[in-house]
């Protein structure tokens, strides 16, 4: 390791014991936020000339506010957070902190003095969210102010030491026609998915971690008449939907002494007592998903979710042991039809090997035959090669009518004959 990063990392940790050995606390509680840190970083800086005079004023600048971030905030992690093109950080070791910038993960460069560091930083983000972590409660999930989601695991269930994930959320909601821009989603796809809110069609979003379901779905409900009731339901509370009747509700963890928990099924069983035209679940994951195919089943038409999956054909087999986990005991063929009487499509994003991601697949359910829920590709996106990192193809219709014409008609939307018409819907991705 260079060994200016490492006699860095010394001075910094010296600097922080003999601020903390030297801090009157009593005098300390006297004072507010804003002066405790500026009479902190007055002594840091005197002390930082005692220890290494010649340190040029760049590191000085640098070394005093990691001491003060060590201090008042969350350490290493502050210029990670400060950095609005990182969407995940993820620590594994003291020493190893690894960022996804632009869908690609990298090495941070940022590093904590031990585990010790590591677990006291953890510690004060989660009682920032008002969580505890301990022997007792070693794992735990929680959301910052920011919207931030946090994941913490620390010994002894996470065996070499503790471990850090925050997932973080771009300050502006990401927009469709953004996405466009970023060639994500073909404009056709665009309109369509439009047309298939306002016309009430029930929709799941899949895809793998990380890809953007939910930045889909939350791009996708701005197409929702304002004066619509939604309700939405989540773990953690990211969806940012706008609306005069929009009710967010977010499931509770148990507490230490494993009482008080409040999950998503609860919520959805609650939210269809509350009179709402749609429900959003951020999030199927096990047996939330029997009381949401109910709801799409029993006349709330236009309800939305999001489902971990390899594909639109996996997230139906993934649907379909969701339900069993939720007691929907009855033959293969009696569950099929009821999924595909539920979900009007299925939107599927990937992510390429060049880290970008792009809605692969729009798939509509066309009924049951036998113990077969019928699909029918609408709009897909073609991978054809991947050149000096770059992923190259392009978004296609497959020349299918859906059925959901009718329904949309009926609706007064009259979306163009050319969004179905056989052939490639954009330019190449990525040229």
């Amino acid at each position: 390791m260079n060994p200016s990063v490492v006699r860095h990392a010394e001075l910094r940790r010296e600097m922080h014991e003999k601020l903390v050995a030297a801090l009157d606390f009593g005098a300390a509680e006297r004072l507010g936020r804003g002066e405790l840190e500026s009479e902190c970083s007055a002594r840091a800086e005197a002390l930082l000339k005692k220890l290494a005079p010649s340190i040029g004023d760049e590191d000085r600048r640098a070394l005093v506010q990691g001491v003060l971030d060590d201090m008042f905030r969350l350490g290493p992690l502050e210029p990670l957070l400060a950095d609005d093109e990182i969407s995940d950080i993820l620590v594994t070791q003291p020493e190893r902190v690894i960022v996804e910038r632009r869908g690609k993960l990298e090495e941070s460069g940022v590093r904590f003095r031990d585990s010790a560091h590591l677990l006291h930083v953890i510690q004060r983000l989660v009682r920032n969210a008002g969580r505890r972590i301990d022997e007792r409660s070693p794992m735990v999930d929680a959301r910052l102010p920011d919207g931030a989601r946090v994941n913490a695991v620390i010994p002894p269930l996470s065996v070499d030491g503790p471990q850090l994930s925050i997932r973080r959320f771009p300050k502006r909601a990401l927009g469709l026609d953004r996405m466009v821009e970023l060639g994500s989603i073909a404009p056709a796809t665009v309109t369509l998915l439009r047309a298939a809110v306002k016309a009430r069609l029930n929709i799941l979003f899949s895809g793998g971690a990380g890809v953007g379901k939910t930045t889909l779905l939350n791009a996708v409900s701005a197409a929702l008449v304002q004066d619509e009731r939604v309700i939405t339901i989540e773990d953690a509370a990211e969806l940012r939907l706008e609306g005069n009747h929009v009710v967010r509700l977010e499931s509770r963890a148990a507490n230490v002494e494993g009482i008080g928990a409040v999950t998503a099924r609860d919520l959805l069983r609650n939210a269809l007592r509350m009179r709402p035209d749609r429900i959003i679940v951020g999030e199927c994951r096990g047996a939330e998903a029997f009381d949401m195919m109910q709801a799409m089943n029993t006349g709330h038409a236009g309800s939305m979710t999001t489902l971990h999956a390899n594909s639109a054909r996996d997230a139906l087999t993934r649907l379909e042991s969701m339900l069993a986990m939720g007691g929907f005991d009855v033959p293969v063929r009696v569950l099929r039809e009821y999924i595909a009487s539920g979900i009007d499509l299925v939107v599927h994003i990937a992510r390429l090997p060049d880290g970008r991601r792009v809605v692969s697949e729009v798939v509509e359910l066309a009924g049951a035959e036998g113990e077969t829920v019928r699909t029918q590709v609408i709009h897909s996106f073609e991978l054809e090669t991947v050149r000096a990192g770059v992923a190259t193809g392009r978004f296609v219709a497959s020349g299918v009518q859906p059925r959901f014409l009718a329904r949309m008609k009926s609706r007064g939307i009259e979306p163009d004959a050319a969004l179905f018409a056989a052939g490639p819907l954009a330019k190449e991705h990525g040229k």
